[in-house]
């Protein structure tokens, strides 16, 4: 048969807009440079809570509008300026060897076995305990740096009297310059952090040097047992020493004693200068020559004194070679061609929240809620967040910066295994406030939530789809079974069904541990990870674990009321009060942070998704509420209010000029909402498993034309 050239012209249009739908979107043509540095921040007045960070996962260095430390009052009740590393943390010395026993509490599960829970006391020995567990060990503040700047009559500048300023963080270079004015004088600050070591290196440029105007200063301070501040204490001088203990050739170390815990500050300059100590012990000042204009210095802090040769210039090349590999390699994604008046805001916080990420959670401990900036419950970590702080690395194709994160949990997998054992039950019971060492910390809410345990599962299986290799496999094989041996355990079969009993607190935290079993979101969380692992089994050729299947199998359904999910089994009247309509959403998370199977009834999800967004009381979220009800709404097939869900102007979805999602006046920052934002921007642009079509979560209305590369699908 002789077919027409319309016909075969049609055919092969048809087969080019099948493929265009249904391979992975590459668009070649994004400009990366163009794109990150389009979002440059630019501060031109004092702005607290538009502090700028230098760092590289490990460590992170947060400065004011001088372009160091030099105003820290001004700045303690915005964005603080924070000098921290994951190993910089304290202890206060005591005699009482505490450990969990002594804040131990037994609870009843509803087969009537009994546990014993950490929480919180109030009386007594166990008062003591309790508030020595929680606080101890905290992350310290390991110094600030700070400028003496001087007017022409003696006096010390003030933050106020800073004049023409233009402070500019390159992000793709990561340079903080700082530029303004004193007393007619222009001030130059050039800024980088090396990206391998825990180190600044600051170039000045300044008449005021020439002058004997401009001293840099170096405080340290005590460590701090606050529940949410900048961590360091300046009031106790006696309890702490610094020391100088070596100086050769421009250089000099400070040796810092705070009890049992030891480090080092190395301090190097090119050029003529001094370093002098003050009285009182803690500061020191760095004066350079007045025979210069420009003086240059590095500071390092370590747990060592060896000397090392550094420099400004070796600083700044390390940072320039290491932020423009991190730009160029991993995804990206392009709002340039998109006519909604939104996505411009959208992809400022899409590229800052990647900066943001990579400076505070890509480090060798899953991270604390405020990052490398401040402290936050202490400076410990939830682990119940940490996949809202770095799941997205391995969806934006930079599974080596979650994988340095997940590594943590094998090492302290000891610790979890002894807290399964200690309340009877197999495998890996993950701790929810923790510490670098795997300590749980005593809580009346942490002690009983449980939807942390899965995500070893599910960050494996996502590096597992980078790399379908057999060492994925056998790196984390053991990390997959010992969190699903503790998740078998831990349910109950009751009439008939295996099911979540109390004592336990849902994500949505409202709900008493006594009284709440069966939650949705975790319910389908623990279906998906004994799935995964299973899984898992027979990648590696073992045979299925027929405990694993049984609970698979017999798992309770989700409980259903007037075709809406309620948040758990035992709070029937969970839609018909406000009262419940308050603090995370969590039961979309059932579909959405989880992909579908045959437990969820997608209409009855898109039901309860509407309902939550027509009746929620907004004030009481949280940062990372807003991706999950976005990714939510795109499975649901919802992508106008998947946009609009995710640029709720609303205040705990507030993100400051400087990136950070601000939340209240106490966590003026929340990095969980910087790290859930990209994970669900990338399951809008890539899709997830069974999604149809390039950016299945934007709409289709002309506006969204969204350019993107490199991103993963979500399972």
């Amino acid at each position: 048969m002789i077919l027409s050239r319309q016909v075969i012209v049609l055919f092969w249009i048809g087969v080019l807009f099948q493929n265009c739908s249904t391979k992975e979107f590459h668009a070649a043509n994004i400009d990366r440079f163009a794109l990150v540095s389009r979002h440059n921040v630019v501060i031109t007045k004092p702005d607290t809570m538009a502090s700028l960070s230098v760092g590289n996962g490990e460590f992170a260095f947060t400065v004011d509008v001088s372009g160091l430390q030099t105003f820290p009052r001004d700045y303690e009740k915005g964005i603080p300026l924070g000098t921290q590393s994951q190993w910089g943390w304290h202890s206060f010395p005591t005699a009482d060897n505490y450990t969990l026993d002594d804040v131990a509490e037994e609870y009843e599960s509803c087969d009537t076995t009994k546990a014993p829970y950490a929480v919180q006391r109030s009386q007594g020995k166990a008062k003591y305990a309790t508030d020595f567990l929680r606080s101890n060990p905290h992350r310290i503040h390991l110094g600030l740096i700070g400028l003496i700047l001087l007017k022409q009559n003696g006096e010390e500048v003030k933050l106020d009297d800073l004049g023409q300023i233009n402070q500019q963080l390159e992000l793709w270079t990561g340079k903080i310059e700082s530029n303004y004015i004193v007393d007619g004088n222009p001030v130059k600050v050039i800024l980088y952090g090396h990206q391998q070591k825990d180190r600044v290196s600051a170039k000045i440029q300044s008449p005021l040097i020439e002058k004997g105007r401009l001293k840099i200063k170096f405080d340290f301070s005590y460590g701090k047992d606050c529940h949410v501040c900048p961590g360091y204490d300046f009031e106790s001088a006696e309890k702490h020493r610094s020391t100088e203990v070596r100086s050769h050739d421009k250089q000099s170390i400070i040796k810092r004693e705070i009890d049992s815990t030891t480090y080092f500050t190395h301090i190097a300059w090119n050029g003529d200068g001094n370093l002098n100590g003050l009285q009182g012990g803690h500061s020191f000042v760095l004066t350079p020559s007045s025979s210069q204009g420009t003086f240059e210095f590095t500071t390092t802090f370590a747990t060592d004194s060896v000397f090392e040769k550094f420099d400004f210039s070796a600083t700044e090349s390390n940072s320039i070679e290491h932020w423009k590999q991190f730009w160029t390699s991993g995804a990206a994604i392009d709002f340039s061609e998109c006519t909604d008046p939104r996505a411009q805001e959208l992809e400022r916080r899409v590229i800052l929240s990647q900066y943001l990420t990579k400076i505070q959670c890509a480090g060798s401990l899953p991270p604390q809620e405020t990052g490398l900036t401040m402290n936050s419950w202490y400076g410990k970590f939830h682990l119940e967040m940490h996949w809202w702080h770095a799941a997205h690395f391995a969806l934006w194709n930079r599974s080596n910066l979650l994988r340095k994160s997940l590594d943590w949990y094998t090492k302290v997998t000891d610790k979890a295994k002894a807290t399964a054992r200690w309340q009877g039950y197999d495998g890996a019971r993950w701790q929810k406030m923790t510490d670098p060492n795997g300590n749980e910390s005593p809580s009346d809410v942490g002690a009983f939530i449980i939807w942390q345990q899965p995500h070893p599962i599910y960050f494996a299986e996502l590096l597992y789809r980078n790399d379908s290799s057999r060492q994925t496999l056998t790196a984390y094989k053991d990390l997959v079974f010992n969190t699903a041996d503790f998740m078998a355990s831990f349910v109950r079969f009751r009439d008939g069904k295996y099911q979540l009993c109390h004592p336990l607190i849902p994500a949505q935290e409202i709900f008493k541990a006594t009284e709440t079993d069966n939650p949705t979101y975790e319910l389908q969380y623990w279906y998906y990870g004994l799935r995964i692992a299973q899984e898992w089994r027979k990648r590696l050729g073992m045979p299925v674990n027929e405990k694993w299947e049984e609970i698979i199998n017999n798992l309770i359904p989700l409980s259903v009321k007037d075709d809406l999910y309620l948040p758990n089994s035992t709070t029937p009247k969970a839609y018909n009060g406000s009262q419940f309509r308050r603090d995370h959403p969590a039961v979309v998370g059932a579909y959405g942070f989880l992909p579908w199977n045959e437990r969820i009834d997608s209409s009855i999800m898109a039901n309860t998704f509407d309902n939550i967004m027509n009746n929620w009381q907004w004030e009481t979220t949280w940062g990372w509420d807003y991706p999950l009800l976005a990714m939510s709404a795109a499975r649901l097939k919802k992508p106008r209010q998947a946009i609009e869900v995710l640029l709720m102007d609303v205040q705990k979805n507030t993100y400051l000029r400087n990136g950070h999602n601000f939340q209240d006046h106490r966590l003026r920052l929340y990095l969980p909402g910087n790290g859930g934002l990209l994970a669900a921007v990338a399951m809008m642009a890539a899709g997830w498993d069974g999604s149809e079509g390039n950016n299945p979560g934007f709409p289709r209305d002309g506006k969204w034309n969204v350019k993107w590369e490199g991103l993963k699908k979500m399972p």
